[in-house]
């Protein structure tokens, strides 16, 4: 069971306040036998490997089980004194079965649409918990909640409402009663947890964006019929000029209010507030955990630290993720790094809500706590792909990255690194084609480069005769090293060899022998054949 991080008491909210954040469309309420005013303290997670446990006032979010299977979790739920369950419902008959198992056990039901993600439900269910007044606070509900923001929005104007924040991840969105009048755009946005990269293209060709980086007043996107979407409003979210997020507003099957350009600049300011608030809260925070992070990684410090501070399992299994990249001269260093992390850091957070980014040694590592038992290398290199295939596709940078090794636990985190970090020496020294790989993949081209690495820190393990060669080139501008490391690497075909150079055949042939006869190496001999073609590569 993976419960909620570490640290001051979070303020409880009822199972209808959740409903009125969660909502259409993404979870349905079955059967709440103990009514709506149950009081929801902390949200979990419940791996299918745990023992189906709870604790009292949770949300249990049961991932991974569907129909019978997740009875267990259920009776468990009521057990253990649990407020709700969230499971994923595939037919009718499978939701009944589940409804009247709950009503059994006194726990609330809430059926989580097929399409939707569970980190996007954990996500705003932990965000309407963080903004629940604490002790007793009567703070004004349009300043510390941005989903009652997004309600009184759309009230306001007449339309449907969600808040991004500036990587177009929805944050909040108001309920709609308008079920005719919301599109497709918004559906999908809401159950993919952003907008759908075809219509952000879209956008970004209209300039859309860029108006929104660069103005404070409302923008106007027209209807688009052909492609199913209606019309908007947008206004950004500022904090200076730095721009936080921004408020979206769709017209529904009415026409919006005649003021919604001047709710929607109130609104954004409101926003601002609750963005900045929440930032301020969280960077002290963040800073700690990512120090912790880096200590972990480096083994500097072990891992009860940055357990306490989260609240992880530290016997949970664990894994490294590395990336280097080259900045372009469009770019620049420094704008890529900043670039980069953030990407890495939206799309890690997307997969894994425990996940945590660092810096050090001129690369990015993301430590992935509390992995479920059941997760695999081929899992964990999907995600690095995704990560670099957006970072070409956005960025234009050609991003890198390796799969440290599943370690059983936070201890072994540094060894999960020190993979990773081989597996990326690799892949720079020996050129590999690969974008994103773990150990198995470039097996052998890790170990010669480690080989490679031994060889440049020793040089009393190199063969005089072999460093004479290349002395010899050097002098000469010759080709003789090339000659025989392209040779090698044939299999001794002097054909391939020549057609690899460029010269015919003769001539590769007239340079082994030239440089046999300077140094006395003989390529008839296996071991010097060996030696050759590593040396002449660490030369190379």
């Amino acid at each position: 069971m993976e419960s909620p991080a570490a640290g001051p008491p979070t303020a409880g909210i009822s199972l209808r306040q959740l409903l009125m954040s969660l909502g259409e469309p993404l979870v349905e309420l079955q059967t709440a036998p103990a009514g709506l005013d149950v009081e929801i303290r902390s949200v979990a997670l419940l791996d299918p490997e745990d023992p189906p446990v709870a604790h009292a006032g949770e949300l249990v979010l049961a991932i991974g089980v569907r129909g019978r299977a997740a009875f267990p979790a259920l009776r468990a739920a009521g057990r253990d004194g649990a407020a709700a369950v969230a499971v994923k419902v595939d037919a009718p008959g499978q939701a009944a079965a589940l409804s009247e198992t709950a009503a059994d056990a006194g726990v609330a039901l809430l059926s989580v649409r097929g399409e939707a993600r569970w980190d996007q439900v954990d996500a705003i269910a932990r965000a309407a918990l963080d903004d629940a007044p604490v002790d007793g606070s009567t703070e004004d509900a349009d300043e510390g909640d941005l989903f009652s923001l997004a309600q009184t929005t759309a009230m306001l104007t007449g339309g449907i409402v969600s808040i991004e924040d500036t990587a177009n991840r929805v944050l909040a969105y108001s309920r709609s009663a308008d079920h005719d009048g919301a599109d497709d755009l918004r559906r999908q946005s809401i159950l993919g947890w952003q907008g759908p990269e075809a219509y952000l293209a879209r956008l970004r060709e209209w300039g859309v964006f860029q108006r929104l980086r660069t103005s404070d007043d409302v923008i106007n996107v027209d209807s688009h019929p052909e492609l199913g979407i209606r019309r908007r409003l947008a206004i950004a979210i500022r904090s200076g000029d730095r721009q936080l997020g921004t408020i979206w507003v769709q017209e529904g099957s009415t026409p919006l209010t005649e003021r919604s350009d001047q709710a929607l600049l109130g609104a954004a300011r409101v926003a601002a507030l609750h963005l900045v608030r929440r930032r301020r809260e969280l960077s002290a925070d963040v800073t700690l955990a990512r120090t912790l992070a880096a200590g972990l990684l480096e083994g500097s410090s072990g891992p009860q630290p940055l357990a306490a501070h989260l609240g992880l399992d530290a016997a949970r299994p664990a894994a490294v993720l590395g990336f280097s990249y080259g900045a372009t001269e469009a770019t620049g260093a420094e704008l890529a790094r900043a670039e980069v992390t953030n990407l890495i850091s939206v799309h890690t957070a997307a997969r894994h809500r425990a996940a945590l980014v660092t810096e050090g040694d001129h690369r990015i590592y993301v430590l992935l706590p509390q992995l479920p038992r059941s997760i695999d290398i081929g899992t964990l290199r999907g995600w690095g792909q995704d990560i670099a295939d957006t970072a070409r596709r956005h960025l234009g940078l050609a991003l890198r990255g390796s799969v440290g090794c599943i370690v059983p636990g936070l201890g072994k985190v540094p060894q999960s690194r020190r993979e990773a970090d081989r597996i990326l020496d690799a892949m720079v020294n020996a050129d590999v084609a690969t974008t994103v790989a773990a150990l198995p993949d470039i097996q052998a081209e890790v170990l010669v480069s480690e080989v490679l690495a031994l060889l440049a820190d020793r040089p009393d393990m190199r063969d005089p005769r072999l460093t004479a060669v290349t002395a010899h080139d050097s002098r000469h501008q010759g080709r003789l090293a090339e000659s025989i490391l392209a040779y090698l690497n044939a299999f001794g075909d002097v054909r391939a060899a020549a057609a690899q150079l460029h010269v015919h055949p003769n001539t590769v042939r007239y340079r082994i022998g030239r440089a046999e006869q300077l140094t006395g190496l003989d390529l008839s001999r296996p071991d010097q054949r060996l030696l050759a073609m590593l040396q002449l590569r660490l030369s190379g």
